[in-house]
């Protein structure tokens, strides 16, 4: 082109990729808790927005939940707590996250959610408190920590149940591919920005950490955010199944039906009905780690070894369901 640029040429009909993806084996685990703020533009410390300052949030969980809210929590105790989490003791109730910020935050509220419930819930801090900000950056404190725990103690004791079965009686459960399962939810924290004098970025959540039975805990980068359905990956090696009775069975059954990660879990049909990117055509099947972009459908994950939406360059990839439960999925729609 007389710039001596080179350029590369290429047909109408793109070639496939020579160069394979990864295909990387994910489990699909049910998160119990999901949190939003409605109105992030209500949300404020400002002189400018009449007193008290609060902030809507709106639940959405799939079982009896406790929202428990912590205002001006210190940064330093909150991710000491998460470390606690990892190395001594679970957070699965309010007071466990209590105990583990030494009371390190200025006030506290808290509400009962009732499974599926998504009616707004106001948090604000009491008149009194007189907090015009929460001190100039780098921070010393959140502006405002939410944690979601199960309500139910029998829910408690059976995500507790599965992971006991799952790790030290391994033979109780028959089918491997359970085994590949990760440990289910107990809790999520949500870390949640309010703008202030000192600091006027708009509200919104910061971060989200869902904390696992095992001790660990799941922090997806910014923007993203938990859904109530996570796949999480299932890469591992799986013992030699053992016989079991049929009582044993079926109380497994139940438990793995009541954490999320039963075989026959709910088809994602409808949420995941979007066309692809690329075609316009095929429903959307694929995502692209470590962007985590949803967009291609299974006839052109083939071709692309850069992300179509962000252009990063794909080291792995997963469907979210197989080309058999689609055949039958399609099935059932005609």
């Amino acid at each position: 082109f007389g710039l001596g640029v080179p350029v590369i040429l290429r047909n109408s009909e793109e070639a496939e990729s020579s160069t394979r993806v990864l295909k990387k084996r994910m489990r699909q685990v049910k998160n119990p808790f999901g949190l939003e703020i409605p109105h992030p533009a209500t949300a404020s410390l400002m002189k400018l927005f009449p007193p008290p300052p609060r902030i809507t949030l709106t639940p959405d969980c799939l079982e009896d939940c406790i929202l428990t809210c912590y205002w001006g929590c210190s940064v330093q105790k909150l991710h000491e707590a998460l470390q606690k989490h990892v190395y001594c003791f679970r957070i699965k109730t309010p007071q466990a996250l209590e105990d583990a910020l030494y009371s390190e935050y200025l006030y506290q509220q808290q509400y009962f959610i009732k499974k599926n419930d998504k009616e707004e819930k106001y948090c604000q801090l009491p008149e009194d408190a007189q907090v015009v900000d929460f001190g100039p950056v780098p921070r010393s404190r959140y502006p405002l920590i939410a944690l979601l725990t199960l309500a139910d103690e029998e829910d408690r004791e059976i995500y507790d149940i599965f992971y006991i079965n799952r790790v030290t009686k391994r033979n109780v459960i028959k089918h491997s591919s359970f085994l590949f399962s990760p440990p289910p939810p107990i809790s999520m924290v949500a870390v949640i920005h309010i703008p202030d004098e000192s600091y006027r970025l708009s509200c919104r959540i910061l971060y989200q950490y869902l904390l696992l039975a095992q001790g660990q805990y799941h922090a997806p980068p910014p923007p993203h955010s938990l859904s109530l359905q996570l796949f999480m990956s299932a890469d591992s090696t799986a013992p030699s199944p053992s016989a079991e009775s049929p009582g044993e069975r079926s109380t497994d059954r139940s438990l793995l039906e009541k954490a999320g990660l039963a075989e026959d879990e709910p088809e994602l049909h409808e949420e995941n009905s979007k066309d692809c990117v690329v075609c316009q055509n095929g429903t959307v099947n694929w995502v692209l780690l470590p962007c985590r972009h949803a967009c291609l459908c299974d006839g052109c994950i083939k071709y692309f070894q850069q992300c179509p939406m962000c252009r990063q360059f794909v080291q792995e990839s997963f469907p979210l369901c197989s080309k058999k439960e689609q055949d039958e999925d399609d099935s059932t729609h005609i």
